[in-house]
């Protein structure tokens, strides 16, 4: 990273996606310096920088100047054989290209993990690689002017993927999308033929002219075509012209063109308005025929209305450049007479058959089994396989950030499932830091609540509402001046004794109030802790105030109201949320929408209805489904039928639509996980409906448990451990769970456990589950099965 005073730039400086990768580094290459040196040594090869004396060897600055001028000539012409050779030479000999692309996928579908570090000194790897960036300006000077490097190198993508080898979309597009959208822009579909003298008009004038023969084919069996013809032409709004030897019917506004494009003579009785000059007649009948056709060759409409195909090809070519046009390999089409295969299509007609394409793939695709998701979803968010340390934390935080966890199940639940060496050391030194910051979202009981995580620099959701008292609105006044406040300080701005600061258990509620709402939070999550494992909001323990003596003399001093922190409940300094006005306008508004939404992509790698509404997101679905569709349209995520069973709104992200079929074979080794029922790795309950049983129901709640066993959901285990909820009778399923949630015990990430119920009755009555539990290590006590903790 080359010295600045700014920050140095992150990972995400190596990240593209994969579907634009390849189509940006051709497009920067040919601005770059590699590119200029590699084209003067392919034109010194070619003999286009031949010297003066073939004795003596040419300076290499007089070398670099003559190629520079050389290239700023060369670069207007799309077609030079240099420049394709240099662009090949690049894409091929110097870059891999191929490994690129699957690096950068298999980073998009997150089998490759990117851990940023910095180091005094760049490893001996990055020393080439900066030696190498140094180097490369030595060469600087051959490219073109800034002036013409502005309208870069506008190369024919069509040669180009010939000279690599490759399709170009050939490859993407099918045919009989392309000949069903020909038909519909022809008007030949049944819903699209004419059925009424109007409707004939306008298809005339779109996408005409026509012979009698074309028009029939084009309307319905209930026009009398040759009287609507008739009265069209007696009108003055339709005229008969011969084209190309061909009698054919023309709309009266194209006349000009006809006639200054193809010689064709103005009929009588045309009014005067319509015989002014066409300014481009032949470039806007090839528009035409472009927009109302897929991809043609430029031999077809020089056929069709006479012409030369070298008038064509120049039309055509005028046309593309300012991208109206589109050059390429589309679709298997025969040669020109000429032998020349280069077609083209209208850009709008290109881009209706890329979407209509995507949509038949969408629905050719096969969804996978729910069970299928739930094995994805723990893999995509690292459950049981993540990182270590601090910056896997964050990494965690990153995915979850926004959604609302029990206190109690963060950090000895859900924060250990995904960072293997988890200590709340880690999450003090993030929030201490600044880099993370916590957010209350509304209580569970007395000692529980929701809370929500997000990085520093992203916006956080609403508050939950308004203080529910007045002692906690008068807490929240004395925020207003901003800054940060130990409670102690706090309770002085509120007080009206002078002497004494009494930190009265109303106060702590007020404070866990605010919190609760959304409006305060501090900077360290160790009062959440502190009453999740325990704590108390009551009366703390008031201390006396301490009496000063005078350097100068006894008399005492007056003392400072004595206020001493005795709840762990309220250590650290507090602050008002830093978030934008509810009033900020609809920009911001759409902007936090989107930023959610980008998150839930983010975290699920493939959003449905379900998770939309387990997150409670702003506006609801269809704020959501509006977000998501945009997102779709940038290309950012894909929309298909991806998970059996949860309906055609479901939107995925590239690489976890590749992952999420990885895992349509179920594993042969049995894996379970036990996770905090609110866990987004959970997707039952949200995704995915709870399996149908009798009696009761289960919930995302919080304190309770699943045990899934690659990715089948065998256990739910209610708040508190004394009730066991199975979903199958399988045995080679029971036994893993069994023996997973004995493991959870033994760590101590759930305490001690007594399972006194199983599916409504006894737990000894409960036949396989019991067996399974006590092969686990559960011990029957006359309350149940016991397990405790492993003694440490």
């Amino acid at each position: 990273v080359p010295d600045t005073e700014s920050d140095p730039p992150n990972a995400d400086l190596i990240f593209c996606d994969p579907d634009l990768l390849e189509a940006v580094v051709t497009e920067e290459v040919g601005s770059s310096a590699l590119f200029a040196s590699r084209f003067r040594e392919c034109a010194a090869r070619a003999l286009l920088l031949p010297r003066r004396d073939p004795k003596a060897r040419s300076p290499l600055w007089q070398q670099r100047m003559r190629s520079a001028q050389l290239l700023s000539v060369a670069a207007k012409y799309q077609e030079f054989p240099i420049v394709l050779e240099t662009m090949r030479e690049c894409l091929t000999d110097v870059f891999d290209l191929d490994s690129l692309l699957e690096v950068q996928r298999r980073i998009a579908a997150r089998s490759i993990r990117v851990v940023e570090v910095e180091t005094t000194e760049p490893s001996p790897f990055a020393k080439s690689l900066l030696f190498g960036y140094v180097g490369a300006f030595v060469y600087e000077g051959d490219v073109p002017l800034a002036e013409k490097r502005a309208a870069a190198l506008s190369l024919d993508a069509n040669l180009l993927a010939e000279l690599l080898g490759k399709d170009g979309l050939k490859q993407l597009l099918d045919v009989e999308v392309i000949a069903a959208t020909e038909a519909d822009l022809q008007g030949l579909s049944e819903e699209r033929k004419a059925g009424t003298a109007e409707q004939l008009f306008d298809l005339i004038r779109t996408a005409g002219p026509f012979t009698l023969s074309e028009l029939r084919q084009r309307s319905l069996d209930t026009l009398d075509l040759p009287t609507a013809v008739e009265d069209l032409v007696l009108a003055r709004r339709a005229v008969r012209v011969r084209i190309a030897g061909a009698e054919m019917v023309a709309v009266t506004e194209d006349v000009p063109r006809l006639r200054d494009g193809l010689g064709i003579p103005v009929p009588a009785g045309v009014a005067a308005s319509f015989e002014e000059t066409a300014v481009h007649p032949v470039n806007e009948l090839v528009l035409r025929w472009a927009r109302t056709h897929g991809p043609f060759l430029p031999s077809v409409v020089a056929r069709r209305y006479g012409l030369g195909i070298a008038v064509v090809e120049s039309a055509c070519a005028a046309l593309t450049g300012p991208g109206t046009l589109v050059s390429g390999s589309f679709m298997d089409l025969a040669a020109d007479p000429t032998g020349d295969r280069r077609q083209y299509c209208s850009a709008q007609v290109l881009a209706l058959i890329k979407r209509r394409t995507l949509a038949l793939l969408r629905k050719e695709v096969e969804p996978v089994e729910p069970v299928a998701y739930a094995r994805f979803l723990a893999d995509w968010q690292a459950v049981g396989t993540g990182g270590r340390g601090v910056d896997a934390l964050l990494s965690t935080i990153e995915q979850l950030a926004g959604y609302p966890m029990p206190a109690s199940s963060v950090e000895s639940m859900i924060f250990p499932a995904r960072v293997a060496d988890y200590s709340p050391a880690m999450l003090d030194q993030l929030t201490s830091t600044g880099e993370v910051y916590w957010l209350g979202d509304g209580p569970v009981g007395e000692s529980d609540g929701w809370v929500r995580f997000y990085p520093a620099g992203m916006e956080p959701c609403p508050p939950r509402g308004e203080p529910g008292t007045p002692r906690a609105s008068a807490l929240l006044t004395a925020f207003s001046p901003g800054g940060a406040y130990f409670f102690e300080n706090l309770l002085r701005f509120i007080s009206t004794d002078d002497q004494a600061v009494e930190a009265r258990s109303g106060d702590v509620a007020a404070l866990w109030d605010l919190v609760w709402c959304g409006l305060v939070t501090g900077d360290t999550f160790a009062p959440v802790r502190a009453l999740s494992a325990g704590g108390t909001l009551k009366k703390p323990r008031q201390p006396s105030a301490r009496v000063h003596r005078s350097r100068l003399g006894h008399r005492p001093v007056r003392p400072r109201p004595a206020v001493r922190n005795a709840s762990p409940t309220t250590v650290g300094r507090w602050s008002l949320v830093d978030r934008l006005p509810m009033d900020a306008g609809v920009a911001a508004a759409r902007s936090r929408l989107a930023t959610d939404i980008f998150n839930q992509l983010d975290r699920y790698g493939v959003v449905t209805r379900g998770s939309v509404l387990t997150e409670d997101s702003e506006g609801g679905f269809g704020a959501a489904y509006r977000a998501l569709s945009a997102l779709e349209e940038s290309g950012q995520c894909r929309r298909g039928y991806f998970i059996d069973g949860l309906g055609a709104a479901q939107f995925a992200l590239t690489g976890a639509v590749d992952r999420l079929r990885a895992e349509l074979r179920e594993p042969e080794e049995k894996s379970a996980l036990v996770l905090s029922a609110c866990d987004p790795a959970n997707p039952y309950g949200a995704a995915l409906a709870w399996p149908e049983r009798e009696g009761h129901r289960p919930g995302r709640k919080a304190g309770a448990l699943v045990v899934l066993v690659n990715g089948h959901l065998v256990f739910y285990v209610e708040r508190g451990g004394r009730t066991i909820l199975t979903f199958t009778d399988d045995v080679e399923l029971v036994e893993p769970a069994a023996q997973a949630l004995a493991r959870s015990v033994r760590m101590g990430q759930l305490g001690k456990l007594t399972v006194e119920r199983a599916d409504g009755g006894h737990v000894f009555s409960s036949g396989a589950v019991s067996e399974s539990l006590q092969e686990a290590g559960f011990q029957m006590t006359p309350q149940g099965l016991r397990l405790r903790p492993a003694a440490r």
